[in-house]
Formats: structure tokens, C-alpha cells, sequence
């Protein structure tokens, strides 16, 4: 691929018109749309290979466990991980992080205990540890973040005590589009003892790395912001912590034997795979990232996306009574993703006045609602881009922001 329109050419989506006016996707933190290999696998899959996997003999079920498997390899390969037992399919981010609440906390937590978690977390990242602290008296403390977004790493070492059991902290925020100094983080955690998670829903996409060098203990993402189809997550855990948390769900696949007595548990990964996981989602993921590999690999695309992000930074600066949420230090730090205020003006209604110029972006909470009341009382509007987004596109979304903004203000 050698430039952003053979990319687009990738995708039938983009080829739309919403309004009569050509398609301008700017909502990819929320959901990235697919290229032809997915949807063509997926359809394969859907019209022909559909079997149960890892159960029968026959040559469906042989297919569709062959390509189940190959699914988990690519994510493996993708993430740097060392082992494929290290790759347990979920339903998505918020399924991983669920999971891990009810296996980590009641494992390795007690009461009085207490996990750190930041400021500008998701939803997804919040409220499952508030579900299992509660339950057993444990609690959660924060990691605040700056007037600009930036995370306070410096106050991570005068938070830590032998009370403080797990550090679960996003790779990228999903409203301030800044890149976090997470390897700072798990150094400064693991010379505590303490392990981290990485809510990589947003970093999957925007960043280059490996688990190997980051040294996370445990990293979670969604198949449907990085081009897989939606109902597919990945939990990656390094194994000897796997290998220590129960079962999270009970069922076909997770067990090795069973008696109406007792029943044992299958090894790595099926252990914290039970029932007919969604093997079509997962087989999606061997052509969604193999796709993703070649844009994060590839120099022009991440030049281009600099670009992006300088454009759109000084357009939106140029806006009277606009202010950026998420102000790193350093452009480098910042990726394509721009959430904003308007003073005087609701961000739904720019919302709805840009789609109808044919400009989807996304206003509200952004499921990031303590984030959100800190900066705003009536949520923000966030662009968020893709490789496959143009530069025409960013010029079109600033000049209908523009005259929005003019027709509200009146």
C-alpha cells in the first residue's frame, strides 16, 4: 500500500454517501470500520465454514478451529507475546477487564486492599473494579491527570504501599488522545511488586509495540476498533499469572473432566474460554491485523498521520472559544483523535448539524464521565481518525465545524 486512497479502496463503507454528502468517518475511537479481507472472511465463514470449534472430527469444524487458532496466532505475533497460551479470546476490552475484576480481586485481594487506577479512565476500566472491591472491602485510588491530560506519573510513587495489589491505567485515553508514558508506569509499579494492566482500546491502533518490552502483565483490546468485527476482545495475561487466577465462566471448552463430584480445568487459554466463543470474530483477526501491521510498519502513513495531527491542532486552535481537551508536552505524543468544547455552543448540536454535511463524530461522555465533568457540564464533541482519512476530509470536517459553530452562535 502506498497511499491513503489504496487504503480507502480497501474499504466499501467509505464509498457512502449519508445526506447525499460523501461519508467523512471521524468516530474510529468508537468503531473502526472493516477492509474487504475481514468481510470477505467473515462471509466465507458465515456462508460455509460454520462449526462448532475444537469438538468434531469433521472437516467444518476442522476448518473453522484451524482458523480460530490462526486468529489467536496473528494476535499473539501482533502483540509481541511469547506464548499463544498467553491469548484468551473475550467478547471485547470491557469482557477482559470484567474478567480479570472477578478472577484478580477475589484471588489476590482482601479487604483494605486497594488498586490504582487514573483519571481519565473508561468507564470500562472503572466501574468492574468497583463491582469486585465492594465486594469484598477492598478500594479503588486515582492517579489524577494535569489541567492539559497528562497523566501525573509523577505522583504514582508516593500512592504505592503493600496495600496497593494491581495498577490498571489506559495506553491512550479515549478523550485526550494523548499517548501515556505506560512503560514508565509498570517500572515504577514493578520495582513495588505490583503488577499493571494496559487498556489498550485505543493504543492497539496508535501505537508500535511489543508486551515483551513493555512488560505489562496483562493488556486488553477490542477487534472492532482495529478493522475485526465487533463481539471480539483479547485479554493478554503473561502466563504464570493465567495459570494462578480460577475459571471466570463455566461450560463447554473450559473444563477437562467433569463428574457430578468435581470437574477440572482445561490448560491455557480454553481455560477461561467457555461455551462456542465467537470463532468467526476471532478468524477475523488474522486479516484485520495482518492489514494494521502494514500501516504501523510503513513511514509515509505515520508521516502522514503527523500531518493529521498538526493540521487539525492548529485549525482547531484558530477557533475562537474552541479549547482542546488533551495537550501533550510534545505533537508526538498526541494522535489523531481530538476532543473539544465550543464555549456557548452544545457539543449535539454541532453533532447533528456537521452529519448532516456528512461529518460523523461523536459529542456526549464518552463513557469517560468523571473525566468529562472535570473539564465540561455539557460533555465535548471528539474527532477521531484513521489511515484511512484523508487530509481533504480534515479540511472538509474544520469547514463544516466552522459553519456550524456560525449557525448556532447565530
Amino acid at each position: 500500500m502506498n497511499c491513503v486512497e489504496e487504503i480507502r479502496s480497501l474499504f466499501p463503507a467509505l464509498k457512502q454517501k449519508v445526506y447525499g454528502k460523501p461519508l467523512i468517518y471521524f468516530d474510529n475511537a468508537a468503531t473502526s470500520h472493516k477492509p474487504v479481507s475481514v468481510i470477505e472472511l467473515q462471509n466465507r465463514m458465515s456462508s460455509g465454514i460454520n462449526a462448532n470449534i475444537h469438538r468434531a472430527v469433521h472437516k467444518l469444524s476442522s476448518d473453522a478451529t484451524d482458523l480460530y487458532e490462526k486468529g489467536r496466532e496473528e494476535v499473539r505475533l501482533f502483540l509481541g507475546a511469547e506464548n499463544r497460551e498467553e491469548i484468551i479470546f473475550t467478547s471485547g476490552t470491557t469482557a477482559s477487564i470484567n474478567l480479570l475484576a472477578y478472577t484478580f480481586v477475589p484471588h489476590f485481594m482482601k479487604k483494605g486492599d486497594i488498586i490504582i487506577i487514573s483519571e481519565e479512565e473508561h468507564h470500562s476500566n472503572i466501574v468492574p473494579w468497583q463491582l469486585a472491591c465492594d465486594k469484598i472491602g477492598a478500594k479503588l485510588s486515582i492517579l489524577p491527570v494535569d489541567e492539559n491530560g497528562i497523566l501525573c506519573v509523577n505522583k504514582l510513587e508516593g500512592m504505592l504501599s503493600d496495600k496497593v495489589k494491581l495498577i490498571a491505567v489506559a495506553h491512550i485515553s479515549n478523550v485526550l488522545g494523548i499517548i501515556n508514558p505506560v512503560k514508565k508506569v509498570i517500572e515504577i509499579s514493578h520495582s513495588h511488586g505490583i503488577p499493571v494492566l494496559i487498556d489498550g482500546a485505543q493504543g492497539i491502533v496508535h501505537t508500535n509495540f511489543s508486551v515483551k518490552e513493555l512488560d505489562c502483565d496483562f493488556y486488553v483490546f477490542s477487534g472492532h476498533k482495529i478493522y475485526a468485527p465487533t463481539g471480539i476482545g483479547v485479554l493478554y495475561g503473561k502466563k504464570k499469572l493465567l495459570e494462578q487466577l480460577p475459571p471466570y465462566m463455566g461450560g463447554g471448552d473450559m473444563v477437562n473432566t467433569v463428574t457430578f463430584k468435581k470437574t477440572t480445568y482445561a490448560d491455557l487459554p480454553l481455560k477461561f474460554e467457555a461455551g462456542t466463543p465467537n470463532f468467526i470474530g476471532a478468524s477475523c483477526f488474522a486479516p484485520a491485523l495482518k492489514f494494521a501491521s502494514q500501516v504501523r510498519e510503513n513511514s509515509l502513513f505515520q508521516e502522514y498521520e503527523r500531518n493529521l495531527v498538526l493540521f487539525l491542532f492548529e485549525e482547531l486552535n484558530k477557533i475562537e472559544g474552541l479549547k482542546i481537551l488533551g495537550t501533550p508536552k510534545k505533537i508526538e505524543e498526541k494522535i489523531a483523535l481530538f476532543s473539544f468544547t465550543v464555549e456557548g455552543v452544545h457539543p449535539t448540536d454541532i453533532a447533528q448539524i456537521v452529519d448532516k454535511m456528512g461529518v460523523a463524530v461523536r459529542s456526549g461522555l464518552m463513557c469517560a464521565e468523571p473525566l468529562i465533568r472535570r473539564f465540561s457540564d455539557t460533555g465535548i464533541l471528539r474527532a477521531s481518525l484513521s489511515p484511512y482519512n484523508t487530509m481533504e476530509e480534515a479540511e472538509q470536517f474544520i469547514i463544516s465545524l466552522k459553519r456550524a459553530i456560525l449557525m448556532l452562535r447565530g
